[in-house]
């Protein structure tokens, strides 16, 4: 123990210097990467495979046991491909737009708690954070569509931004309403609001209020629907896949793209997709917190307190995940006129109705006091 203690002495000095912040700061950074995309590895495995048993066929079965290891040789394969510049591109754009969608996917992670304290900065306007994110993200799949120098790109990616655009409001205001029931923008903040048991949860009219919270449930169970489909649209998933519909635009605005670029924006595709995944459960479900009242959690280690929450958070995305996946399988494409109807005629008033009245059950309702 005198050794260890010898050794654990100057670390403890260490950590709280500037240097010592940085290096645990990087070193958490790349583990939450390193992990983010391993799983992103499996969950297009399981979206090919869940697709693929919707159409009653076997899916990935052939590369390691059960097939688990296709999607790494799918990565080989693009790696090692060729790197296809169209000759008329703006060859700088071109690189640059992948690159961008795939870090701005990437830096929405920073500000999600996996677990308590298991967060890379646990920021108080954490939603604002994501939504400057997320509304950078268009500018990628833009930059690709224009530099690309073809008008099919082009059309994708002005399909891409209008759709992006439409939607983002909605989501905006749908947030809102968790906003106002949680009193926070602070995303952790939000999740232990939301502590107690599944009848706390958001979707349920929060945790404030006693029993009467239940009835902001008419309200926040049609926001959470409206927020999963805007989810889809944002994301680009079927039913709205509009910029890459393959019937009408080869494969939109990465048709020129080859090897390399376009696995970058496959993976900022899913990366995004997974991102949302857990926006739902931290804004509707708990985040964290599981559904059921955790009072022998005041006896564990706080390791094992974030593990157990960890789990929790893990189980909610992977059943989000599983409802985009038997979305793409079984909802035929909407048209690019049913799409714009539905977001600015339809969720756009829905969600504005809402949030004044949860407004009005906050000044007025229970809670109020």
């Amino acid at each position: 123990m005198g050794f260890l203690d010898a050794i654990a002495a100057p670390l403890n000095a260490f950590w709280p210097t500037p240097l010592g912040w940085t290096v645990l700061t990087v070193v958490h950074v790349l583990l939450i990467s390193v992990v983010l995309l391993i799983c992103i590895a499996f969950i297009l495995l399981a979206d090919r495979k869940i697709w693929a048993s919707a159409q009653l066929r076997k899916g990935p079965n052939v590369v390691g046991p059960f097939g688990m290891l296709q999607t790494f040789a799918d990565l080989m394969k693009f790696v090692f491909k060729e790197i296809v510049v169209p000759a008329g591109a703006d060859k700088i754009v071109f690189i640059l737009a992948p690159l961008i969608s795939t870090v701005l996917a990437m830096g929405g992670w920073a500000v999600i708690p996996f677990a308590p304290g298991w967060v890379i900065s646990n920021i108080n306007v954490g939603i604002l954070y994501l939504f400057a994110v997320s509304s950078l993200g268009v500018y990628g799949i833009i930059m690709g569509g224009w530099a690309s120098n073809s008008k099919y790109p082009f059309l994708g990616g002005l399909r891409s931004a209008a759709q992006m655009v439409s939607y983002e409001v909605s989501i905006g205001f749908v947030i809102i309403t968790v906003i106002l029931l949680s009193g926070s923008m602070n995303l952790a903040t939000i999740i232990e609001k939301q502590a107690g048991g599944f009848w706390n949860w958001n979707v349920f009219g929060g945790g404030e209020g006693g029993p009467w919270h239940l009835v902001a449930t008419v309200v926040m169970f049609p926001m959470m629907v409206v927020f999963f489909i805007s989810a889809l649209a944002e994301t680009n998933r079927p039913p709205f896949d509009l910029p890459e519909a393959e019937s009408e635009l080869v494969a939109g605005y990465q048709v020129e793209y080859s090897s390399t670029p376009f696995l970058l924006f496959f993976l900022a595709e899913y990366v995004n997709i997974v991102l949302m995944c857990a926006m739902i459960s931290i804004l509707f479900f708990g985040g964290w917190q599981a559904p059921w009242p955790t009072p022998y959690l005041a006896h564990w280690w706080p390791f094992w307190v974030s593990a157990h929450g960890f789990v929790m958070m893990a189980i909610k995305i992977m059943v989000w995940f599983f409802m985009f996946a038997m979305v793409k399988a079984i909802v035929p494409r909407y048209r690019y006129d049913q799409l714009m109807r539905l977001g600015w005629k339809i969720f756009l008033p829905t969600s504005l109705v809402a949030v004044a009245a949860i407004a009005a059950w906050r000044v007025f309702g229970p809670t109020s006091a």
